[in-house]
């Protein structure tokens, strides 16, 4: 019963995912064959990479970044979403890392009256990602580079 409720309202708990296939491929620098979205996001940030003249250039996961694990003993490997690389309007060029998250996981939670295993799910996953974005903005200092995130508010504007 429930799986039939769940059909009915188009609720899927599955990742959205698929391989992208540009139509500019010459923009993307990378390993053209296996370009990986993992949510509408994802593909809806590809689409405007690739149809956006003035993204010069992009990429999907092909930046490795190392940083340390939550206890700081275990150096990981952090692979941001995307790489672009965009001409401004006076001729100059910029270049991003673009980090895709739902809103709720770039904010520590909130914690009500008791501490839930959800409450430690999502504070794991906060600071995991915390970890890996300051190491991704020194990264992007280091590399002349701006490291942003983007949330589904962002998104809805492309």
């Amino acid at each position: 019963m429930a799986t039939k409720f769940k059909k009915l309202l188009n609720i899927d708990r599955k990742a959205y995912t698929g391989i992208f296939k540009p139509v500019n491929k010459a923009k993307y620098k990378g390993k053209i064959n296996n370009i990986v979205y993992r949510s509408s996001w994802e593909k809806k940030f590809m689409l405007y990479c690739d149809r956006t003249p003035g993204v010069v250039e992009w990429g999907s996961e092909e930046i490795i970044i190392p940083y340390r694990s939550l206890g700081g003993n275990i150096i990981r490997r952090y692979f941001p979403d995307f790489y672009m690389k965009t001409k401004q309007k006076n001729g100059t060029f910029k270049k991003f890392l673009v980090e895709i998250k739902p809103k709720y996981q770039t904010k520590k939670p909130k914690l009500l009256k008791r501490k839930t295993t959800k409450y430690y799910k999502q504070l794991h996953t906060y600071l995991k990602n915390e970890s890996k974005w300051k190491t991704a903005e020194a990264w992007c200092r280091k590399h002349g580079m701006e490291f942003i995130i983007l949330t589904e508010d962002h998104l809805k504007t492309f």
